[in-house]
């Protein structure tokens, strides 16, 4: 894809989780498994990853990984077992979190990406996704 997000800032989606990875924190390269993410890719190879967290709290924002040509920058929406099993409504503005999270101007969207993660903490995790789409602002 390549996408403007100054004239489509808002990223919105659909997300439900039935089971999160046992012990799962990204704070922690050991723990940094997610029941469900949605990782969006800019042009200059930086990411925003919008994340559903076993255990870091709501609103919880860090760098995440940063190999030679690539940088990853993880945002909790959602924490722990509260919302289990109920289709959760997500909106964020990827101009704001990108200049919060790399201090810069956003770049084109190249592409949107959702996945799990259970690999480091050897557990199992389920989620599903629905109506992921860039909007304009008005």
């Amino acid at each position: 894809m390549d996408v403007d997000p100054q004239q489509y800032p808002l990223l919105t989606w659909r997300w439900k989780v039935t089971h999160l990875p046992a012990g799962g924190d990204f704070r922690y390269s050991s723990r940094d498994d997610q029941a469900a993410q949605v990782l969006v890719a800019f042009a200059d190879r930086r990411i925003l990853a919008y994340i559903w967290d076993t255990s870091a709290p709501k609103g919880a924002m860090q760098s995440v990984m940063s190999l030679p040509l690539l940088h990853i920058y993880a945002i909790v929406c959602q924490s722990g077992s509260a919302e289990l099993n109920r289709w959760m409504t997500e909106t964020r503005n990827v101009v704001q979190d990108y200049q919060r999270a790399y201090n810069r101007t956003a770049p084109h969207v190249r592409g949107i990406r959702i996945q799990i993660n259970s690999q480091h903490t050897a557990s199992s995790a389920e989620s599903y996704f629905s109506e992921i789409a860039l909007r304009a602002a008005h």
